[in-house]
Order: structure tokens, then sequence, then C-alpha cells
């Protein structure tokens, strides 16, 4: 048990549900009784107004029936409730309370009960004002030197003083310079009003300027009745640099007073005229405050904060510190049942607490430990056996769990094989009648009872109509969630994989993650239609196996009883060209031609994907696809330009929105000049200057939110033709899984493509450290100089040619391998022999000589597949 914490004497929950802040409560002795005991008053945003008369009770147990004085339903709702002299010809203690449009005094009053209920208190309105603008807080006091009465001082929302003496309205006064309202106070010692304006600014205006300020122009009588503004001077002003949370003045005396202002990280305290007396810096965000006189001769303060902690501040000195069950909004000091000093505190939802401070003594007593002889022999035994579970525990570097019949949490993703009949595809771009979406059925089920997040995600521009779900799951029970994906960006998707993630907690409360991938069908993106015979970008890809016929390989693609497609297929994309897949009657060959090369890789991937899981039902297993070139670089540098273009259109368009931006404002702070000089001046065309650049502003940012979505376009296509140009790579150098996995993080490590971190600089840095370390082949390939900080460069001439570099490197042999360290990369064995590899011209030469030459040593490998599919095209050509 911790020693500093505020110890209960009385708790309570008012009311159910309702809201509170600083003005809502106050202790005094309201009911005016002989024994002088305090009272705690509660008002509350619903407009309950209730008053507690607490007697100790036992930690945890429930506030007796009586603790509640009074209980009822006001009107409207509470803002600020006190307790002062506020009722003409009596010294008597009323209660007032403010409302947003209205002041109302009450007198509460008991009468002594005859029965066992006991006593009864009634609550009387002694009089009330219907105020004419929207009241915010309040504050009371001796206005003007006079005795035996308090006056009240209303602020309202728009910055004016209402002044009331009692049961009659005295006048009402506009704050100079006034925005928003804040805290108010009022000195006694200097007969003054003292607030903290929204400039940060502690003000002090005396009720005497008040009382006689008058208007610098003459209004109309109309607008006197509605207390319309009275120009005041002010006494000092102090820029405390911060927002003020609340303010108070306390006397110590007739002949000393001070200044207190809680500010949002500062603790202010004031001299009467201004000076600062000192500051003390908070280390927590505060939320309430009470400065108090001790013996009248010492200032303490009582400050909560968000932490739910309690500080007693001596002048800048913490005294003590003690933990809250609750964050305070309000808090107060009071005598309730002949005991001084007892806090009262109270939070936003209504929890109100009587504590005091103080320690209770721990009897608790540690026992004493046994003294034993160590045995070592059994300590050397325990930690062999810990050390061999530690060993075995290393061995497993998968830390998602996987999906099994004997997991404790099993998660399942099932992509239906059949395309929605009604299409439930929302808000799509997609220029077409009906875009296609298909279900997706999640399945979770839990031998324990867990809570689980579950989220599924896809690659943009895929969408779903809902990715995030939370089930409760009770123990071996299984939920299904349904969910559909369609596609909703106008572009091709780069992948057709997704992710489904489900988050839990175990029985031992440790969190676990299980994660399970989908593929969504080719459908979704395309359908099928008639083949091209003309394309510009053409691949071919070779199999060890014979040719297998298209209608077999896409049945969802191809008509069983049409015979022209058993050799040539169409696939429209939704947001893309037309696709055509041939395979040769001849030759285990298939070619996939479109006019875009991006479009080719969603094709592409689908029809290796097939051949390899129709050959694997057929229990074949050394089928191999391969690729023969060439690899078209020149048009994979093209939609590379394409994409940086658009990233440097997007700088100039950040640049020149900000210079106009700047403009914008200058020319706002010379009209605002203008406006606010008192002998008017012509504009001189700053109005329409303005105007135009508004326009411009708004034509920038059109411009520059256009650009942003073509950008997206464009890195999607950029995605996709790289996922391609690596597949290719891996079928025509035979490159294994291991490899595979470095080219896709050297040439895919965003996900995101944005202004501060873009795809050409991350690929450049990938490519180069490639270069530099696994497919080093000389010394001149440790001065590539890798930067520490990533910029967007001037042109795409470098990343270019270190791409170039690459596959150069990998066309003569070389592999990819982290692990392999300086020797054997400068000593790297090819199959055939024994020596490096050498140095060719092509590696000195200028990225804008043409790359399709490169690989002129395969271009004899596809001379066949030419004409083995031209002569059957020609045949499928003639057929009727």
């Amino acid at each position: 048990m911790s020693l500093f914490k505020t110890r209960e004497w009385w708790s309570t929950v008012v009311g159910n549900k309702e809201e509170f802040d600083q003005g809502c409560l106050c202790v005094s002795n309201v009911d005016n009784s002989c024994s002088a005991q305090d009272k705690i008053i509660v008002g509350s945003y619903m407009g309950f107004l209730r008053i507690y008369n607490p007697h100790p009770i036992k930690p945890g147990d429930a506030m007796q029936a009586e603790d509640l004085l009074l209980e009822v339903q006001l009107s409207e709702p509470v803002l600020q409730v006190e307790v002062g002299k506020f009722v003409s010809g009596t010294e008597l203690l009323h209660l007032a309370v403010l409302h947003s449009k209205k002041l109302c005094v009450y007198a509460v009053s008991g009468s002594l009960g005859n029965i066992e209920h006991g006593n009864q208190y009634q609550l009387k309105r002694m009089y009330e004002h219907n105020l004419q603008r929207t009241a915010y807080n309040m504050t009371y006091g001796p206005f003007g030197g006079i005795k035996g009465r308090d006056l009240i001082c209303i602020q309202s929302v728009d910055g004016m003083l209402m002044l009331f003496e009692q049961e009659s309205y005295s006048f009402g006064r506009f704050l100079p310079g006034f925005l928003l309202p804040g805290p108010l106070t009022y000195s006694s010692r200097t007969d003054s009003f003292i607030t903290v304006s929204s400039s940060w600014q502690v003000e002090s205006y005396k009720y005497q300027v008040l009382a006689f300020a008058k208007d610098a122009e003459t209004q109309e009588k109309e607008e006197q009745k509605l207390g319309s503004g009275k120009r005041l001077v002010v006494d000092w002003v102090l820029n405390i640099g911060e927002q003020a949370l609340d303010i108070c003045v306390v006397s110590v005396n007739q002949l000393l007073s001070s200044v207190f202002v809680l500010g949002e990280r500062n603790f202010f305290c004031l001299k009467d005229n201004g000076q600062i007396r000192f500051i003390k810096k908070l280390e927590r965000s505060p939320s309430c405050f009470l400065p108090y006189s001790v013996s009248g001769t010492i200032v303490n303060t009582l400050i909560g904060n968000h932490d739910s902690i309690l500080h007693v501040y001596q002048d800048v000195t913490l005294k003590w510190a003690a933990q809250l069950p609750h964050v305070p909004v309000a808090v107060k000091v009071g005598r309730l049942q002949d005991l001084k000093g007892v806090i009262v505190t109270l939070n936003d939802s209504g929890h109100l607490q009587c504590s005091y401070l103080g320690t209770d003594p721990s009897l608790f007593q540690a026992p004493k430990v046994e003294a034993r002889d160590i045995n070592y022999e059994e300590y050397d035994s325990e930690m062999n056996k810990l050390q061999k579970i530690i060993k075995e525990a290393k061995k497993f570097k998968d830390i998602v769990p996987k999906s099994g019949k004997n997991e404790d949490f099993v998660l399942v993703v099932n992509v239906l094989p059949d395309l929605d009949s009604v299409s439930q595809a929302i808000d799509s771009e997609v220029r077409g009648d009906v875009v296609p979406s298909v279900t997706i059925k999640v399945t979770v089920k839990s031998k324990l009872v867990t809570y689980t997040k579950l989220s599924i995600h896809v690659e943009p521009p895929l969408a779903l109509t809902q990715n995030k779900f939370v089930l409760e799951l009770e123990s071996s029970e299984s939920k299904t969630v349904t969910l559909s994906a369609f596609l909703k960006g106008n572009s091709s998707p780069a992948d057709l994989e997704g992710s489904a993630v489900a988050s839990y907690s175990i029985s031992t409360g440790a969190p676990r993650i299980s994660q399970c991938r989908f593929r969504l069908p080719l459908q979704l993106v395309c359908f099928p239609t008639q083949p091209s015979k003309t394309a510009s970008q053409k691949l071919t890809v070779d199999t060890n196996k014979p040719p297998v016929s298209l209608v077999a390989l896409f049945p969802d693609f191809a008509d069983q009883t049409d015979e022209d497609q058993l050799n040539a297929l169409g696939f429209q994309l939704l947001a893309g060209s037309k696709v055509t897949l041939l395979a040769s009657k001849t030759s285990q060959r298939y070619r996939i031609q479109s006019d875009r090369l991006e479009d080719l890789w969603l094709v592409t991937k689908e029809l290796t994907l097939r051949l390899e899981e129709h050959f694997r039902k057929q229990n074949c297993k050394d089928f191999a696809c391969t690729f023969s070139g060439p690899i078209p670089l020149q048009e994979y540098f093209e939609i590379i330009d394409q994409h940086f273009e658009l990233r440097l259109n997007g700088v100039k368009y950040e640049q020149l929105l900000s210079e106009r931006a700047i403009q914008f404002r200058a020319i706002e702070r010379r009209l605002l000049a203008r406006f606010k000089d008192r002998t008017p001046a012509p504009l001189q065309h700053l109005d329409t200057l303005l105007e135009g650049t508004y326009r411009q502003v708004i034509a920038l940012a059109d411009a520059a939110e256009e650009n942003q979505a073509s950008m997206f376009q464009a890195f999607t296509k950029l995605k996709s033709a790289t996922q391609l140009v690596i597949l290719l790579i891996s079928l025509w150098q035979k490159l294994s899984a291991d490899q595979v996995a470095i080219l896709e993080s050297a040439f895919l490590p965003l996900t995101q493509d944005n202004q501060e971190l873009g795809w050409e600089e991350s690929v450049d840095a990938s490519v180069s450290h490639l270069l530099k370390t696994c497919l080093s082949k000389s010394s001149k390939d440790h001065a590539l100089t890798l930067s520490n900080q990533l910029y967007i460069p001037k042109d795409t001439n470098r990343l270019k040619k270190h791409i170039t570099l690459l596959y150069d490197r990998l066309a003569k042999g070389g592999r990819m391998s982290l692990n392999m360290d300086l020797d054997s990369q400068q000593s790297m064995i090819l199959p055939g022999g024994c020596t490096t590899i050498p140095e060719s011209d092509l590696e000195e030469r200028l990225p804008s000589q043409d790359s399709t030459a490169r690989f002129t040593n395969h271009k004899h490998l596809t001379k066949h597949t030419e004409s083995d599919l031209q002569q059957d095209e020609l045949q499928e050509a003639e057929k009727p």
C-alpha cells in the first residue's frame, strides 16, 4: 500500500451519466446552521442541484440516505453555484445558481422532522434575473467597498460584464479587444475585476472605472436597453504566454493579497499591481487548483492534475503529493463534522469524494526466511534443463502461430470461387456498367474465451465492404464474418493477394497474432473478350512439359464449346487494356501480349500459378517455366520516367502553393490593417488582388490533388511492371526463392509512395548496396557512395544505370546472397569454370543507350519461338 494516497473520509457518485465542471462545486454553510458546519453543493449540466451533509463512513461502504439533504431538478443546466450575502435586508447566506440565460438566488432552509426520516430541507426562490446574453461564469463580492452584502458580476460569452446589486440590475460594460471569455475573479482589496483574455494576458479593471465609463459614440436607446457596450480602460496588464484554466485572489491580511493564476503549464502568483511574485513550472498537465490561507499568514495551494495526483504547494515548494482515485475538475476545502481542512474533489462524471492527507500504518511484517544449505548439484541439473529449453525455443523463428487442428486459435479465409450475383461494389471509380465483387468468408475458432480484433487488408485500388471486426468468442466457439472485395480505383491492381490478421490474448494475458493470406480471383479485375492479333508488348514463356489447353487452364474465362479458344484467350482489364494469351500447338511455349507492359503482369503471374497447380495435380515434380528474353528494360524505364515526372510536378505544386499562401496572408494583413484604421483609407485594389490570389490557391490545390491521384495510379503501374520484370528475371536466370526475395525487397521497398520518401531514391540505394556487396566484381564497385540521407534525385539516369549494371551481372552468372563475405563475392564461381565474371563494356555505357540491345546473347533463343507463334497466328486467322 502506498503511503502517498488521499485517505477517503466520505464519497459518493452524483447522479447517473451527468456532466460536471469546475463551477459546479461549492462548499459553504448554505443553510446558516448554528454549528457552522459546511455543506457540499453540487450542480450539473443536466439541471440537477444537490446538497450533501456527509458523515464519516468506512472505506467501501455506501453513502447513507440522510447525507443527501436536498435534490431538485431545475429547468436549465447549472453553470456555476456560489454562496454569499445576495439578499438585501439580511446578512444570511443564500445560494446563487447561474444558468445560461438566467440567474436565480435561493434560500435553503431546514425544518426538524418528527419521524425517523430526519430533517426536511426546502429551496425557496428569492429572486431571479433573466439575462439577455448567454452567460459564461460569474463572481461576487462587496463591489465598491460596501459592507454586509455581496454583489454579483456575470461575464457573457460575447464579453460583457453584467453587474447586479442583489435584486436589481446595475449596468453592463463590454471588455475591450474581447474574443473569447476566460476565468473571472474579484479582488476586494483593490476593488477590481481580474480576468485572463484570449490573448493570454491577465487584465485588471477597477470597479469605479466600470461604473463611470462612457461610450465613445452616442448610441440608440434600444441598444442602450440591451446593455450595449461601454468602453473601458484597463488598470494593468500582464502577458503570461499561455491560456489560463482558473484564477483566484487570496488576501492574507488587509495589507497583502495575491492573485493566483493556473495556466496550462505554469502556476503564477502576482501582486495587486500585476507584478510577478513567483512562477512555478508544473511537470504535469493541471486540471484545477485552490489557493487558501493557513492561519492568516501562509498561503497554500492545492493543484490537481490529469494524472490523478493532488499536489500541495507552499509558494513554489512542494509540501505533499497524494494519489486521487479520479481526475478532479474542481477542488474545495471545508469544515465537515468538526473536522477542519477536509478536501472535497469532484470529477467530470460525478465522483464526489471527501478526503484528508496522511498515512495509515502498515501492520504487515515480513516473515523470516528459513536458512537452508545450497545443493549445487540440483542447481546445476536445473540450469542444464533450462538451457536445453532455451536452445529448443531459439530454433523456432516464426513468431506468428500457424493455423492447425491442434492450435488453440484457428483463422481460416475462404474466397468463394464464383463472383457475387449482385455486385456489392460501393463508390467505385471504374468506368462501366457493373463492377464485379467476390465474397470472402473469414472463420475464427478458439478453444478459449477470447476477445478478438480481426483486420482484413487488400492492396489498393482493391477495396473491401468492411475491413475491421471485433468478435467475442466463448470457449470452443467459431464465428464467421462475410465481406466482399471489389475494384474501387480506376487502375489495375499490382497484386491480387490479401491478408487477414487476428489479434487476441491467451489465458496468461500475453497478446498473440494469427495471420492468414488469400488470393482473389482474376475475374475480379478482368472479363473474357475476343483475343487480339496485334500488340506492342509481347512475352514468351517456355515450359519443359507438353502444352496444356487454355480451356483446361482457364475454365472460368473460356467457353468449352468454342474450339477457337483452345489456343487463344482474351482478357479485358476493367481499368486497363486488352491482354491476349496464345498457346503454341507445336511447341511448349505460351505468349502473353498487350499494348501496355504493366497490364501483362496479372495474366503472366496467373498463367505460371495455374501451370504449376496443373502439373502438381498430376504428380509432376520436375515442371519448370523459363524465359529466354529479351528483358523489356526500355519500356520499364519509360514507366519509371512517367512516375518520376509526376513526383517532380508534385514538388512544383507544393512550392507554388507555399508562395501563393504567403502572398495571400500578406494581403490579408494589409487589408486587416486598413480595416482597423480609424481614418478610412482606399483599398488600392487589395480586395481584387486577394480574390485573384484566392482563385490561384484553389486552382493549385485542385491541380495538386489531381496530380496526387495520377501519381498513385502511376505507382500502381510501376509496381506491376516491377513485379513482372522480377518474374522474368527469375525465370530467365532460374533464381532460387531466397534470391527472388532479395530482388523483391530491393525493387519493392515501399507499399506507399510520397514526396518525403519515394520509390526512385529507395530503389537506387538498395541496388547500389547489392552492386557494392554481393554482386561486387572489382574494387571499382566499392567506390559506389551511399548517402546517409535519401532525397529525391534530379533525374533517373543514375538509377537506370545501376539497374542495367545489376541485370548485366545477373546475366553473366552473378548470384545474390546476403551472407556471402567479400572474398567469396570477388571470387564468384561460375557453373562452367572457376574464373570470375569478366568486365564488359556494357557497364561503362550511358543509360541513354538502347537497353533492349543489351541482351543480344539471348535473341538467338527466341527465333524459333517467334516463327512458331507467328505461324499459329496465321492459322488462327484463316479459320472462319
